[in-house]
């Protein structure tokens, strides 16, 4: 992957969390980061034409194409240092399944993990890795 973006629910504290474990698991640090709620965001996904409102998935952009779902997360699995690409085997497993799983957690996160009312604002070293 030559410099992809991930998009989350800048307000989702799961999706917050999942952001810095990421990071701190990117060895090439080639992974950059954006709020579904951020002018980068929108902009991508209306350059997809998909939702702008409802956030219901991360979404990895490289190049032209895009994944969401568990589609996004094990391909940003790969991206990651070992043990975490390992997770790519699940790519097997019926899409319809693994996002039924996605869908489930997606739908309960701010129960479960709570809601920021803003998106926080990275630190100064780890700016340059996320787009406004």
């Amino acid at each position: 992957m030559n410099n992809p973006i991930l998009l989350f629910d800048g307000v989702c504290n799961l999706c917050d969390t999942s952001v810095h474990f990421i990071i701190d698991r990117n060895p090439k640090k080639n992974l950059r980061f954006a709020s579904l709620q951020s002018d980068k965001g929108q902009e991508l996904l209306n350059k997809f034409n998909l939702s702008t409102e409802n956030f219901d998935s991360m979404v990895l952009v490289v190049g032209d194409k895009y994944y969401t779902k568990s589609s996004a997360a094990l391909k940003v699995s790969q991206s990651m240092s070992l043990p975490w690409p390992l997770l790519s085997i699940f790519i097997f497993i019926p899409k319809i399944i693994r996002d039924s799983a996605y869908s489930l957690v997606a739908r309960n996160r701010y129960n479960w993990f709570g809601k920021q009312e803003l998106c926080r604002v990275p630190t100064p070293e780890l700016r340059e890795r996320f787009l406004g």
